[in-house]
């Protein structure tokens, strides 16, 4: 085996310098053909893949952002149209409610000072967008807790319109104080049945809104 690798070295040495370059560049070639295939293609196919999938990641990661944004636009507007529409039912309910508007009635006068002498609510009243809850009143006090009165009805949540106001048979008291009778339409609303939710940016009240005397 030794004599043939020296005859090997031997017929390689007895090569002309270009058949000994030729040859080399061949085993070069070779190897870097294996290389190629065997190693740097795999690699490469590889590479192409993984760029592949990270742009596609990106082009998902930018589009979730964006529905994340509008995610988040979509739930404020809704918490908006939700206050919105709480607002509106506040001040226009879709039921009468009649016995909690006469306790906001009662409150007032009360806290005004007044002695109350009627509150006999008025049956209802249909108009085109909103029905009308009248209530008679009749009060009595001093002229400045009568000013109070109508005044302190503006904060009341529900739309209240106060109608056909009238001041009547003054009294002097024992501390010569004049006490006014005073009759009044306490009226407000409600919603007629099936009425749409209002799309205004403001909560909705009929034309005449909350208000001293008229």
């Amino acid at each position: 085996m030794a004599t043939s690798k020296k005859k090997n070295d031997q017929t390689f040495d007895a090569l002309p310098l270009a058949a000994k370059i030729f040859l080399l560049i061949m085993i070069l070639g070779f190897l870097s053909a294996i290389y190629f295939f065997a190693l740097h293609m795999p690699i490469s196919d590889e590479l192409a893949a993984a760029q592949s999938q990270h742009r596609q990641l990106r082009q998902d990661l930018s589009a979730a952002e964006q529905r994340w944004d509008q995610y988040l636009e979509i739930s404020q507007q809704l918490a908006s149209r939700e206050a919105l529409d709480r607002a509106n039912k506040r001040v226009l309910p879709e039921d009468a409610e009649i016995p909690a508007f006469l306790q906001d009635l009662n409150r007032v006068a009360e806290l005004s000072g007044l002695e109350i002498r009627l509150v006999e609510p008025r049956p209802e009243q249909q108009a085109e967008h909103y029905v009308r809850i009248p209530v008679q009143l009749s009060v009595s006090g001093r002229f400045h807790q009568i000013a109070k009165f109508f005044y302190s009805t503006t904060s009341i949540e529900r739309a209240i319109n106060m109608e056909n106001v009238s001041l009547h048979d003054p009294e002097v008291s024992e501390s010569d104080e004049v006490i006014l009778q005073v009759d009044a339409l306490a009226t407000t609303f409600r919603r007629p049945p099936n009425a749409a939710a209002p799309q205004a940016a403001q909560p909705a009240q009929p034309a005449a809104q909350n208000g001293g005397a008229q």
